[in-house]
């Protein structure tokens, strides 16, 4: 077998690779006896089928399963002596393969990048921060109130007015026949509070009491029932009650329906959840910044085959989110050569860093370990209560699932290991910045 360098271009690396016709017949032959150990056929013992019989019928397919063996030991031959870390499978062309000729191919690799040592102490980023405010929890505090607010029946002779909560049965109909899930008994309806079909509520008000009123509206074309949306119905509406919403008391009775023995027990816990939350979205903004801070480290080509597979994914996801109709406006309004052009762009970015944090980890000894695995898919049983058992099961018993889980899993205990080693500044912003921070953004 000889095997000779044919070009070398960037990270794509070409070798010719002849095979001399006396040693592809000797690869024939030994697969040719291989074969003749396993056949059975009709009249003779399986191992005992002459080697003639066996070469007229399955000829072609032992010559086929040779070529393949040769290609294999060349290539395994080529990355062991050139020391090459594959991107990809590499890929094969044959230039000639005909009986009793020498078996002629070349073998094209894409390889990995070198891309050396990293300094972490060198990459500096912002951490947006905020803090819990009296104010803040306040706020929250008022919010569970409102959740828990009841309602209280007015005894006054009026008519109904924006802010009241009637109640009422309905019974809607389309062309005159009733539809399903049109029709409700004793609902509360706040007036005002757009929960019903753009236009119901309005019609609401300045009733009486026992009054029926036949409300018009038509649904959304949008409408997520598919049947219903654009078309116009009618709702024959009684109003049975009116009543007022009443606030709930904020105390230590108050505190103890959620659990806590006074209220400002429940303060400390609503002040503990807020920091959580803040927290939370703090470290999304620090794990953009990081990536952000890493990118000009990618100063190395990345492998082209891995950036198409990557548009590709993002492609797909495109032209998924495109036949839901759930683009953006910014998506809506661009032409498909600048999109394609962006999402190449972002395709090298993934990729680029992907290959970085993966040689970090590799230069730091960075593993995932079984307990890595357990505990996340702990955290996504707490995310499912009552079926905690049937995640976990899901999990073992879908390879493919768990192989999915550790690919994030995997960048983000990377992502952890890069934040304790470089150099972090914190800028504390008001809980409503850090929602709506964004670093694009100046």
């Amino acid at each position: 077998m000889n095997i000779t360098e044919n070009k070398s271009e960037g990270l794509v690396k070409s070798f010719k690779v002849v095979v001399a016709a006396d040693e592809f017949k000797a690869a024939y032959d030994k697969k040719l006896a291989e074969t003749a150990t396993k056949v059975k056929l009709p009249g003779f013992r399986p191992g005992n089928t002459p080697i003639g019989i066996v070469e007229q019928k399955y000829g072609q397919a032992v010559k086929g399963d040779a070529a393949e063996a040769l290609i294999q030991d060349a290539s395994s031959k080529i990355v062991m002596e050139n020391k090459l870390r594959l991107a990809v499978a590499p890929k094969v062309d044959v230039a000639k393969f005909e009986d009793g000729q020498d078996f002629e191919f070349s073998i094209e690799f894409e390889v990995l990048p070198e891309i050396g040592s990293v300094d972490l102490s060198k990459v500096s980023v912002e951490k947006p921060t905020a803090q819990v405010s009296d104010e803040e929890v306040e706020k929250a505090l008022k919010r569970l109130a409102d959740a828990r607010k009841s309602t209280e029946v007015i005894n006054e002779d009026r008519l109904t007015k924006e802010g009241d909560v009637v109640v009422i049965d309905f019974v809607g109909t389309i062309n005159g026949e009733e539809f399903r899930g049109g029709s409700g008994k004793d609902f509360y309806l706040a007036l005002g509070s757009n929960t019903f079909i753009p236009g119901f509520e309005p019609q609401l008000v300045s009733k009486k009491i026992g009054e029926t009123v036949n409300v018009n509206v038509t649904f959304p074309a949008e409408y997520h029932v598919k049947d219903l949306a654009g078309k116009e119905a009618v709702f024959a509406t009684t109003l049975k009650e009116l009543r007022q919403y009443k606030e709930a008391e904020v105390n230590d009775e108050f505190a103890k329906t959620f659990g806590q023995e006074t209220l400002d027990g429940l303060k400390n816990v609503i002040k503990e959840e807020l920091a959580k939350e803040y927290a939370n979205v703090s470290n999304v903004h620090l794990k953009r910044a990081i990536l952000d801070a890493l990118a000009p480290v990618c100063s190395f080509d990345a492998p082209q085959s891995m950036v198409d597979m990557e548009f590709d994914a993002i492609w797909k996801q495109f032209e998924n989110a495109k036949a839901r109709g759930q683009l953006d406006e910014d998506e809506k309004n661009a032409s498909e050569e600048d999109l394609k052009a962006e999402y190449k762009a972002i395709a090298v970015r993934r990729v680029k860093l992907g290959l970085l944090l993966a040689e970090i980890a590799n230069q730091n000894k960075i593993t995932l370990d079984a307990a890595d695995i357990q505990k996340a898919i702990s955290a996504e049983a707490a995310r499912n209560p009552g079926y905690e058992k049937q995640v976990f099961e899901f999990y073992q018993k879908n390879p493919k699932a768990m192989e999915a889980l550790r690919a994030p899993l995997f960048e983000e205990k990377v992502v952890d290991f890069v934040s304790k080693n470089i150099q972090i500044t914190e800028k504390v912003m008001t809980p409503e910045e850090l929602y709506a921070f964004d670093p694009d953004k100046k």
